[in-house]
């Protein structure tokens, strides 16, 4: 065998180093840019607000935050958005799975109307369910006959939370569902497990990180939700009145430092509330098998 052979044999038998071609700049530079942008965002006006709050004693901000008119907002705002969210997670899903598993006419305008709530001023939405509600309403003149009165109540709030946070729910698991293996399905239906055996045992862990991650979106929107509820709550003391609507109240007063104590109350128990949430979805993927 000749030096040219053994060169060429040499060669070919090496290792061909390519250039690796990123679309983004170094992990230092992205993330550089990443903790920015996130800073400019999110951490600076939060910490805008923290230290506007430590504008008051402690004895302030206890008064501030824990007047009876405060905690009547607190479980009104918190109390309704766990209560649509929990109602988003059941009707939500079933809507998902008409949409992906039945074919049926209209449905791609059944399809679109989902994500009405997204384009929808909060606005439009208030006053129209105001319009529907109300004892003059379409449906409100039946209903406040017979004593059921949805409108200005918080009966109310929970229809307007349900309203903006459906479209969550049904967009987080209809992608999920539509990747789950229906293979499983038909198997575990040959093995002889009836439909709810197949629900909970074999579609549920499938799907159950995406519906806490529905829940989750639907629930942080119902907190923070305010155009679509104050047409319809009636936004009074003690019985409709939202915490977002309180602090608005206090920074028409001028009363920044409360406005801002209450909202950092809101803060901490939405964070911790979607921490939790965060923890069980990556509790159910360990279990599952798959990464958290």
């Amino acid at each position: 065998m000749t030096a040219a052979t053994l060169s060429a044999a040499a060669l070919a038998a090496a290792p061909v180093r390519r250039a690796s071609k990123k679309v983004l700049p170094g992990f230092g530079l992205t993330l550089g840019y990443t903790l920015f942008y996130l800073s400019i965002i999110v951490l600076i006006p939060l910490s805008a607000l923290l230290f506007k709050t430590f504008s008051l004693t402690w004895e302030q901000f206890v008064t501030a935050v824990t007047s009876p008119r405060v905690m009547a907002s607190y479980r009104l705002t918190f109390g309704a958005s766990v209560f649509a969210a929990l109602v988003n997670l059941v009707f939500g899903l079933l809507l998902a799975w008409v949409l992906v598993r039945y074919k049926f006419p209209g449905k791609k305008i059944v399809d679109a109307l989902v994500d009405l709530p997204f384009a929808l001023p909060t606005a439009v939405a208030g006053i129209s369910l105001t319009a529907i509600l109300a004892g003059n309403g379409w449906i409100g003149q039946y209903l406040e006959p017979l004593g059921i009165k949805l409108a200005f109540t918080p009966a109310g709030v929970v229809i307007a939370l349900i309203f903006i946070g459906l479209p969550f729910v049904v967009r987080t698991v209809q992608p999920v569902l539509e990747d789950a293996e229906k293979e499983l399905e038909e198997a575990a239906t040959s093995l002889g497990a009836t439909r709810l055996q197949i629900f909970t045992r074999v579609i549920l862990p499938h799907i159950t990180p995406a519906l806490l991650t529905g829940f989750a979106m639907a629930f942080a929107r119902a907190i923070g939700e305010y155009g679509s509820v104050i047409f319809i709550a009636g936004n009074m003391p003690m019985i409709s009145e939202i915490t977002p609507l309180i602090i608005i109240g206090k920074l028409e007063q001028y009363d920044y430092a409360g406005a801002t104590a209450v909202a950092v109350v809101m803060l901490v128990i939405s964070f911790v509330l979607l921490l939790v949430i965060n923890g069980l979805q990556a509790w159910q993927r360990r279990n599952a098998g798959a990464p958290a």
